[in-house]
């Protein structure tokens, strides 16, 4: 079963985008901040603006991830997810999604050559520097914690300059690619309200 297992980690791990997100040392109260946001605490429900906006936006984003996520519950779970977590970091939860369509294409079990897993591509570097030991970075809600939580610190470090955070997040810092794919997808697949085209 093991081998069964690891040969289809890295059968996914091909088509994982990722780069790899940079170990840089962290000041004791910095790493502590971050400790303290991706602590496993579950997510509630996440609280959207009113109920007639949080019914129209899981209804089109469902829609909209259908065909990458096929099995309803699980998707709708997901995309409460992704809203919390992404709110809770302020973060624009459409920017996440289009984060995770460039680092994974929506595979829960994505690696990549540089060892990042799951969906937001994390790199198992975190756990032991803000984590703990032994957390699953292929758990949903910890993965996008984790994913979340790094992106906002990144921001923070480059002073909400998100071509720059991208480029941390993804190891390609100064490089034009990554940020740019991933604003492409936030803007053409994610936006809310839909853009017209």
């Amino acid at each position: 079963m093991r081998l069964i297992l690891a040969f289809a980690l890295l059968a996914w791990a091909q088509f994982a985008h990722a780069g790899a997100q940079q170990y840089e040392p962290l000041a004791a109260s910095v790493q502590a901040a971050l400790h303290e946001a991706v602590s496993d605490m579950a997510s509630p429900e996440p609280k959207f603006p009113s109920v007639v906006e949080k019914v129209n936006w899981l209804t089109e984003m469902s829609k909209r991830l259908t065909k990458r996520m096929p099995d309803r519950i699980a998707r709708l779970e997901f995309l409460k997810t992704v809203y919390y977590e992404a709110q809770r970091a302020g973060l624009d939860p459409q920017l996440v999604l289009g984060l995770i369509q460039v680092e994974s294409g929506f595979r829960k079990y994505a690696v990549s050559g540089a060892g990042a897993r799951g969906y937001m591509q994390v790199m198992p570097f975190w756990t032991k520097l803000i984590g703990s030991k032994g957390q699953d970075l292929f758990h949903m809600r910890i993965n996008l914690r984790y994913g979340c939580t790094i992106l906002r610190h990144y921001l923070d470090i480059e002073q909400g300059d998100l071509y720059r955070a991208l480029g941390r997040y993804n190891g390609s810092l100064g490089q034009p690619e990554y940020p740019n794919m991933v604003r492409a997808a936030w803007e053409k697949q994610w936006a809310w309200p839909a853009l017209p085209h």
